[in-house]
């Protein structure tokens, strides 16, 4: 990213209202610490096989939550505490784990999808679930988005049906390819 963007950037997340243009606040905030970090800085780094260290942080960018909020972020911090407690080593410190919820309509999907290379897909475990995952999928296929992404959900939710059928329509009519870890 060049000075300039990185200035445009933060003239307009110290100016804009929290709503205006779509981007929520906390957003705005990510796309500025990207700005002054830089391309080289350790949260833009492409993951390694041993993805945390009890000293380096982990940015997950997070689509399809309910309301995109730093509230509901926390259930996704939550699951990353239950796989660190169920032994999953490649978690590492669940505290260092930063949380992004990033709505699919977000005008800086583009340079975050560039920037970021752990993305995550929030999966519910009622009856709309695969609906409204499908959609989120969707969007993020017609925009220049991620096309990986790690399948988060409430623990519990099996495998087999909801989670399977996601990952298969997503590299079957998407090209996104879907981890899932249940």
């Amino acid at each position: 990213m060049s000075a300039d963007q990185a200035d445009g950037l933060r003239q307009w997340a110290s100016s804009a209202p929290p709503n205006e243009a779509g981007c929520p606040r906390h957003v705005a905030e990510m796309l500025c610490e990207l700005a002054v970090a830089g391309p080289s800085a350790p949260i833009a780094r492409p993951p390694s096989p041993a993805v945390t260290r009890a000293s380096s942080p982990v940015t997950l960018m997070v689509v399809g939550l309910p309301d995109g909020s730093p509230r509901q972020a926390r259930r996704v911090g939550a699951l990353i505490d239950y796989w660190a407690a169920q032994g999953r080593r490649w978690v590492g410190d669940p505290a260092a784990w930063q949380v992004v919820p990033v709505g699919v309509t977000s005008p800086h999907l583009a340079l975050l999808a560039a920037q970021q290379p752990r993305w995550a897909l929030w999966v519910e475990g009622d009856a709309e679930a695969f609906r409204r995952a499908w959609r989120v999928l969707i969007r993020l296929a017609e925009r220049p988005g991620p096309r990986r992404l790690l399948a988060v959900h409430p623990p519990g939710i099996s495998r087999h049906g909801l989670l399977d059928n996601l990952q298969q329509a997503a590299a079957a009519y998407l090209g996104i390819e879907l981890v899932v870890l249940a």
